[in-house]
C-alpha cells in the first residue's frame, strides 16, 4: 500500500491546524495584517497618542470625539465590512468625563462583535453607554485603561451627513 498520498495529507492537515491556532496569535506584521484583513475581514492599527491617529469622519481608525486628546496608547480593531469597532485607550490627565446620552435611550447593543488579545474578560456589567458621537459605544474604565467598543448603532438623535435623523442599525444575526 503507497503511503504517500495519506502522509501528503496528514501534513498539509497539520500545517493548516497549526496555521490557524498561530496566526491569530502572531504580532502584527504584513502576512497576519492581510489574513486579519481578507479572511477575518478585520482590521487593528496602533497609535502612540491621540494626535497620531487620523482626523474625524470618514477614517476606518479615526477617534471618538469624547476620547481626551492627552490619551495615550492606542488600540483600535475594525471589522471592514461594517462599522463594528474596539478601541483601548490610557487616560492622561484629563479625566474620561460621565456618559452623554441625553438624546434620547440608548439602544441594547446585545454584546460585541469583535475581539482582540488585548480586550479583557468580563467588561459586560462595568460598560456604560456613551452617545456623544455619530456611533453610540459602551465604554468600560479599569483605572486608567478605557475600553469601548460599537457595533455601529447610531448614537439616539444622530443625524446623517445631510442633517436627517439616523437610521437605527440594522443588525445581523449570525
Amino acid at each position: 500500500m503507497n503511503r504517500r498520498p495519506l502522509v501528503i495529507a496528514a501534513a498539509t492537515v497539520g500545517v493548516v491546524a497549526t496555521a490557524a491556532f498561530a496566526l491569530p496569535n502572531l504580532p502584527p506584521n504584513p502576512l497576519t495584517d492581510s489574513i486579519n484583513d481578507q479572511v477575518f475581514k478585520e482590521k487593528s492599527k496602533h497609535f502612540a497618542t491621540a494626535a497620531d491617529a487620523p482626523t474625524r469622519d470618514g477614517k476606518a481608525f479615526a477617534l471618538p470625539s469624547w476620547v481626551p486628546k492627552d490619551a495615550t496608547d492606542i488600540r483600535i480593531r475594525v471589522h471592514s465590512t461594517g462599522e463594528a469597532r474596539l478601541i483601548r485607550f490610557t487616560l492622561g490627565a484629563t479625566p474620561l468625563d460621565g456618559p452623554q446620552c441625553a438624546a434620547g435611550t440608548p439602544n441594547d447593543q446585545g454584546g460585541r462583535k469583535l475581539s482582540a488579545k488585548w480586550w479583557p474578560h468580563g467588561t459586560r456589567s462595568e460598560e456604560r453607554p456613551e452617545c456623544r458621537d455619530f456611533y453610540q459605544y459602551q465604554v468600560a474604565v479599569r483605572g486608567k485603561r478605557v475600553y469601548a467598543w460599537t457595533d455601529g448603532t447610531p448614537s439616539p438623535g444622530a443625524k446623517t451627513q445631510d442633517g436627517s435623523p439616523a437610521a437605527p442599525h440594522a443588525r445581523s444575526r449570525g
